[in-house]
């Protein structure tokens, strides 16, 4: 599992001021490069190009670049709200985090700031008749770079915010973070099935706040461990609301300066959940798609249809068998197993609370169910036929047509026999 520093460092690269800061530097960079680059042009080349032609270039490039950052936001702004509104606030986040509306946007004001540089030098007679050359060069390779992502951005701009788009990317993002959880089941620490098997001379280690855990840095943990040639029991893992009145983890046998404060600091507690480490949140986070399509005002039953869709292919990931079964690379760190039982909960429940009046709706999780418990995976079927019961019970409960009930009735009969 990533370390806390690799983690901070990948979640500070998804902020949209690094990118941008990044491409401005390189655009001021590239703008002085004429003055080092200069000496090598050969003299009479300026006379064929023409020492001024690349001025009132730079002025257009510099005034419509801000221009179209200033309406890039807007938009950007406007999908963001979009996804609010229309979607979730927890999916928000990952249009925000969207790479491609970063480069555009970090494109836009790198050209505008390689332009206003490149105005600034010539203004003060900087780069000399060589250096000119060098820069209308560097300005023409500027503009296809300009055009190239203006006809992406043109593109991206047709679904960014959209629901159909965001549901995939929270997908995506849950999905990831289910395939890091199969490659290492107990983030790369051995299996704590039972709290009660914890040695009863373990200490316990408390949070100093209220929060969600984000990111557990196992690897510190292992090396606390064996500075102090003992185990550590980790009691939260990420996605579980911490507290100082209840452990987040139990140390036996350790003896280690501060060492409390030390496995403290592995553990990385914030306001929201994360999803990277937290397979649970994207599967909360499809769900709460579809809670918020079945509700009165939106009505949109064709979308919770197709987030029992993507529940299933979830699962499916999840059923897969880990590609290093039985590996364990912190023998010193016990950690809990994310339970399929909670997944099924997640992903389900809400669902078919909010759509047991929807008969559309009961048909399609029937059918999901009679997938999911064909599996034949270790807990696969019991839950299905678990949830499939808990449907129908709610959809009987709320529709009105006994053909309706009869239909519903039928499919689950299937999954029981699966």
């Amino acid at each position: 599992m990533t370390s806390r520093w690799f983690w901070l460092l990948r979640r500070l690269s998804r902020r949209i001021w690094v990118r941008a800061a990044l491409f401005s530097l390189g655009g001021v960079v590239t703008a002085l490069a004429a003055t080092w680059l200069s000496p090598y042009i050969p003299y009479d080349l300026p006379t064929k190009i023409g020492s001024d032609a690349v001025d009132n270039i730079l002025g257009i490039i510099a005034s419509s670049m801000l221009t179209v950052t200033t309406f890039s936001l807007s938009t950007m702004v406007s999908a963001y709200s979009a996804a609010t509104s229309n979607v979730t606030p927890r999916a928000t986040r990952l249009v925000i985090e969207d790479k491609t509306t970063h480069n555009v946007l970090s494109t836009f004001i790198g050209s505008f700031l390689f332009s206003l540089v490149g105005i600034i030098a010539l203004s003060t007679g900087l780069y000399g008749d060589r250096g000119r050359v060098i820069l209308f060069a560097v300005t023409l390779l500027v503009i296809v770079a300009i055009v190239v992502t203006l006809l992406r951005w043109i593109d991206h701009l047709s679904s960014l915010g959209r629901v159909t788009q965001t549901t995939e990317r929270v997908e995506a993002a849950a999905l990831a973070a289910m395939r890091e959880r199969r490659r290492a089941p107990f983030m790369g620490g051995a299996p704590l099935h039972d709290p009660a098997s914890i040695p009863r001379s373990a200490r316990p280690v408390f949070a100093n706040e209220v929060g969600y855990v984000q990111h557990v840095d196992v690897g510190a943990l292992a090396g606390i461990a064996a500075d102090g040639s003992g185990r550590i029991y980790l009691r939260s893992i990420p996605g579980d609301l911490v507290d100082p009145t209840a452990p987040i983890a139990m140390a036996d046998g350790l003896d280690v300066e501060n060492q409390e404060q030390r496995i403290r600091n592995c553990f990385s507690v914030g306001d929201i959940r994360s999803y990277d480490q937290d397979p649970r949140f994207g599967a909360s986070v499809l769900t709460e798609i579809a809670s918020r399509a079945l509700s009165p005002g939106i009505n949109d039953p064709g979308t919770a249809i197709d987030v029992i869709g993507r529940a299933v292919r979830l699962l499916a990931v999840w059923g897969e068998p880990p590609e290093r079964e039985g590996e364990i690379e912190h023998p010193s760190v016990f950690v809990p197993p994310v339970m399929i039982g909670d997944l099924f909960d997640d992903l389900f429940t809400p669902i078919a609370r909010d759509g047991a009046s929807t008969v559309e709706i009961g048909v399609r999780l029937q059918k999901a169910f009679r997938t999911l418990a064909r599996y034949g995976r270790d807990g696969f079927a019991e839950n299905a036929r678990r949830h499939s019961r808990e449907a129908l019970e709610r959809a009987e409960a709320a529709l009105a047509i006994e053909a309706d009930k009869q239909r519903l009735r039928t499919l689950a009969n299937e999954v029981g026999a699966t």
